[in-house]
């Protein structure tokens, strides 16, 4: 069977790879990937990605997959929900002919260090075969070189437009590939399923508590998924959609099925496009720095908030100076954000003067800083706010105050980057 050709991404140095934002301020991006806490797994994983979809049922030019949410394309997050995942070695993402010098813009401007991406064919499973086959490819030419790894013991299949997949549950799927040969994602169906007649009339229908949808990941021993793909038939490549019956029929591997979370659904139709937007929204809402002052007054206000926010970071400069060497800090440590990180700096005034007079002095200094900060991806507000006289009045300007912050984080709106904001 013919392998089709590989394109890879250059690799450059690991101090450019993308930092996950929540990690930006904590200084856990500078940390290896290997070094983050989570399961692990000690033979090699790779992935197959099909990504050919022409996104026909959102009734979108746009394949839903290349959609933008907040300025990267859906795949991107996709790609990057594997890519913090240590133990994976090799992305395969196979993609239409003609969309190949595009995903190979993606994976370079967003730094997709494991990817490596393959033309698709006609259908779904003639594309998941070309890049099963192309990593029996990739691990023979690795072996040509001395040291290197050979290819996968275990292939996890997925789909581009599934973005919410967690690494506890890929490490199940791949464990269980391992052992059982083939493992299978399911989750409960939501609506009984019906027979009909060529008629249009009502056949039977199935018991709903009997049944399951098969969902993505699913995970298999390369064995096992490449014999599978050897051995079917023209029909099977061109009609069929199951790959865990691939491996059943072809090479006498029964799944093992494991209930998976639900956040695995699959972008479909055009609604769902805002609700993963809305999902990716809420997700970087904890990824943010509040910066409240260095002031008695400002450490009392970050209480506070960091009640209100939870998990955010807040720190305390105390002038914009100090605002701008965090920024030169984070420029120093050669970053590429995936997303826009935020950091909302807040002048907490204890003196009577006006916000007029304020504004004046400040929004400028800070409207420079703003500028230099998106350059690299950092969205940088700034909100003023009166030092209240008693407890009652501080819980209503912390709640002023969260509204405000919460708003900014979430919605990344560029029209207020740089200005000052009255609480």
């Amino acid at each position: 069977m013919e392998v089709s050709p590989v394109y890879r991404q250059s690799d450059d140095s690991q101090q450019d790879r993308p930092a996950h934002p929540q990690v930006f301020l904590t200084g856990e991006a500078q940390k290896s990937d290997h070094l983050r806490a989570g399961p692990c797994v000690d033979f090699p994983v790779s992935v197959v990605l099909p990504a050919g979809g022409t996104g026909e049922r959102t009734g979108l030019q746009t394949p839903k997959q290349f959609c933008p949410f907040l300025g990267r394309p859906l795949i991107s997050y996709t790609i990057e929900s594997f890519e913090r995942v240590s133990w994976i070695q090799t992305i395969m993402v196979v993609v239409a002919k003609e969309n190949i010098g595009f995903m190979m813009d993606i994976v370079q401007q967003f730094q997709h260090n494991k990817v490596r991406v393959v033309p698709g064919g006609s259908t779904r499973h003639r594309s998941i075969c070309n890049g099963v086959m192309a990593l029996g490819e990739e691990g023979v030419r690795e072996q040509e070189k001395p040291a290197a790894s050979s290819r996968p013991k275990v292939v996890i299949i997925h789909d581009a437009v599934r973005p919410f997949v967690d690494e506890d549950f890929l490490h199940k799927i791949a464990v269980a590939a391992k052992k059982q040969g083939a493992a299978g994602s399911i989750r409960p169906l939501v609506s009984t399923v019906i027979a009909t007649t060529s008629e249009g009339y009502l056949d039977h229908s199935l018991e709903r508590a009997k049944y399951r949808a098969s969902e993505m990941p699913q995970g298999f021993r390369y064995d096992v998924i490449y014999q599978a793909y050897q051995r079917c038939t023209e029909s099977d490549l061109e009609f069929g959609t199951e790959c865990l019956h691939l491996a059943l029929q072809y090479s006498g591997i029964n799944a093992k099925l494991i209930d998976g979370p639900p956040t695995l659904w699959k972008v479909t139709y055009k609604r769902d496009l805002a609700a993963a937007e809305s999902i990716i929204k809420e997700t970087l809402s904890q990824t943010a720095c509040l910066i409240t002052g260095g002031l008695e007054a400002g450490v009392t206000l970050a209480n506070v908030l960091q009640k209100a926010f939870g998990a955010l970071d807040v720190v305390d400069p105390s002038s914009l100076s100090e605002v701008e060497a965090l920024l030169v800090a984070l420029e120093a440590g050669n970053r590429v954000l995936l997303n826009p990180a935020v950091i909302i700096w807040m002048h907490l005034s204890v003196t009577a003067e006006p916000f007029t007079s304020m504004l004046a002095a400040e929004s400028g200094a800070l409207t420079g800083l703003a500028i230099k900060a998106k350059l690299r991806n950092i969205l940088l507000y700034g909100i003023w706010l009166h030092q209240p006289q008693d407890s009652e009045q501080w819980e209503r300007l912390a709640s002023r105050v969260a509204e405000i912050a919460s708003a900014l984080i979430r919605e990344r709106n560029p029209v207020f980057v740089g200005q000052l904001l009255q609480a």
